[in-house]
């Protein structure tokens, strides 16, 4: 894992080595073993990863494709979580934004390391909130990881979600009534796809994305800190949807693993050949974070054209050869 880190994106390389360089005390496994310390990286590695780091955050923040051009900003009242959401309020109908509670890529403190793909959410009239401050990205001056502070949690996540539904019920609120409650989602890649999955049980959810990540088997060895349990998956009660780099996703044996242990609900997983990075470099998200925005679309307004890309013999991801694609209970 420690050597994969240099191959992909550069913003996801320098979030394991948040995760990992960082002093953090292990918790045991549920076994009751800790498990071993990783090797640190080389001085060469932390070298390579910071410089592409720095041309990470040179890139320019984008609006996104969709009809409400997204802005990112840390909300007053919110001040250890990230929003995303449209730029001009005034042109929402009222009750018509959803929320999407996201979990970064390992666990990391920076709100702002898959900000092109969450600035494409927003811009489909979305309320994204990550875990973390603006840590990276145009105008910010970077900071070695191990100073960015501790990882986020779970509980970091669903601050963020209750946030944005208190802001819907404030008077004085610039999102007071534009928020459909109902409309709740929770998101997140690698670590921080586990903390979406550790949260899919709020009855308040009601659609859930992962990226590249995976439960870990009891016992097996994880990331200091970090806890994870394949009986979660039991308390999946909407429809999921996985989205992996392939078979060189360090990800991909863990997230196959609970496609094929959920029974109970809807479940699809889609495959591209990217590796752990994904598609979190790319302009506005790439394909990943499109697959992402249909299924939000599909399973939170009900859209025909976003269902039709998931459902049916003929749909959009089953004859897309850039996908692999798998589902049980969608049709």
């Amino acid at each position: 894992m420690r050597r994969l880190a240099l191959t992909i994106a550069p913003t996801i390389a320098m979030a394991l080595l948040a995760a990992t360089a960082a002093p953090a005390q292990q918790e045991p496994t549920a076994q009751g073993a800790t498990p071993p310390a990783p090797p640190p990286f080389s001085a060469e590695e932390q070298a390579a990863m910071a410089a592409a780091m720095a041309k990470f955050n040179a890139m320019p923040d984008t609006p996104g494709t969709g009809p409400y051009p997204a802005i990112k900003e840390i909300a007053r009242n919110l001040p250890g979580n990230t929003v995303y959401r449209p730029a001009n309020l005034a042109a929402i109908q009222p009750g018509t934004l959803g929320v999407v509670g996201w979990g970064n890529g390992g666990c990391s403190p920076d709100g702002a390391s898959q900000r092109l793909h969450l600035a494409e959410l927003a811009s489909h009239g979305y309320v994204v909130v990550a875990a973390g401050q603006i840590l990276s990205g145009p105008g910010i001056e970077a900071r070695p990881p191990g100073e960015q502070g501790e990882r986020t949690s779970e509980k970091d996540v669903m601050a963020g979600i209750e946030w944005a539904l208190a802001e819907n019920q404030r008077e004085g609120s610039p999102l007071h009534g534009l928020i459909d409650p109902n409309k709740v989602a929770v998101s997140g890649f690698s670590c921080g796809g586990v903390q979406a999955l550790s949260l899919a049980r709020d009855p308040r959810i009601k659609a859930i994305v992962v990226h590249n990540t995976g439960l870990f088997p009891s016992g097996a060895p994880m990331m200091a800190g970090m806890t994870s349990d394949k009986a979660w998956l039991k308390a999946l009660h909407t429809p999921v949807l996985y989205i992996q780099g392939g078979k060189t996703d360090i990800a991909y044996e863990n997230g196959m693993d609970d496609f094929k242990r959920i029974d109970h609900v809807p479940a699809a997983i889609l495959n591209q050949d990217t590796g752990h990075g994904g598609n979190f470099m790319d302009e506005n998200g790439g394909p990943a974070a499109t697959a992402a925005v249909n299924w939000l679309e599909w399973q939170l307004r009900g859209d025909a054209e976003a269902a039709a890309m998931f459902k049916g013999p003929n749909c959009g991801y089953c004859t897309d050869s850039h996908w692999t694609y798998e589902r049980k209970k969608l049709d």
